[in-house]
């Protein structure tokens, strides 16, 4: 008897495969969940799964994923085959903001999408933005990861006609209380239409994207 029950249909039902949370898990765990995957022929995507904890399984197992530090994220098996030409791009404020980035850019590669990423564009340097501006128009969905003051998603969202994300993150000390800050002023924000998901949660906006280019 297993801990676990593998979500088998939840692409048929709503067009994302099952991802795997590896943070709370045990390596035994992981490997188990896994194994169980490759004996249905499915790939998986783990994500959460730090360092330390891919260090713990077994190494015939880590030998066979696809593991990014940045993001924390891994591949088991082949990923999606890539759709074409960017339609989502993956924004952040600042350098500090990328683990969430990654997160969302490996999230959205897995499913067959490539990512326009444009970095360090926050705006305390607003013209680093207004240089890309352009780019970022033409795309359908713009992921926007950015903590303390979190500006930034609801000035692209001002500037764009695509689904703007904002990605709040836990970049900040003191009054930035680990990205609560950042989560209530988006939540807060004026910009019409701008959709806000859960602290550092690149996973999540990656998903958002995908339902949106699918719809």
């Amino acid at each position: 008897m297993t801990d676990f029950v593998l979500d088998l249909e939840r692409q048929r039902r709503i067009g994302l495969p099952e991802a795997v949370y590896a943070a709370g898990k045990s390596a035994g765990q992981i490997a188990a969940i896994v194994a169980a995957a490759e004996a249905r022929g499915s790939t998986l995507l783990l994500t959460r799964l730090e360092a330390e904890k891919l260090a713990a399984l077994p190494a015939t197992l880590r030998m066979r994923l696809d593991h990014d530090a940045l993001s924390g994220t891994a591949f088991f098996g082949t990923p999606a085959p890539l759709n074409g030409p960017p339609r989502v791009a993956v924004v952040t404020a600042g350098t500090s903001d990328l683990p969430a980035a990654a997160e969302a850019m490996r999230t959205l590669r897995f499913h067959g999408e490539d990512a326009l990423r444009v970095a360090d564009v926050g705006v305390a340097g607003l013209w680093r933005l207004l240089a890309r501006v352009e780019e970022l128009r033409t795309m359908r969905a713009v992921i926007v990861a950015a903590g303390m003051d979190a500006a930034l998603p609801s000035v692209v969202a001002g500037l764009v006609p695509g689904l703007v994300i904002g990605v709040p993150t836990s970049v900040g000390y003191g009054v930035a209380a680990g990205g609560h800050a950042a989560l209530h002023a988006l939540l807060a924000s004026c910009a019409p239409g701008l959709a806000v998901v859960n602290i550092d949660n690149g996973y999540g906006a990656a998903c958002a994207a995908l339902r949106a280019l699918g719809a």
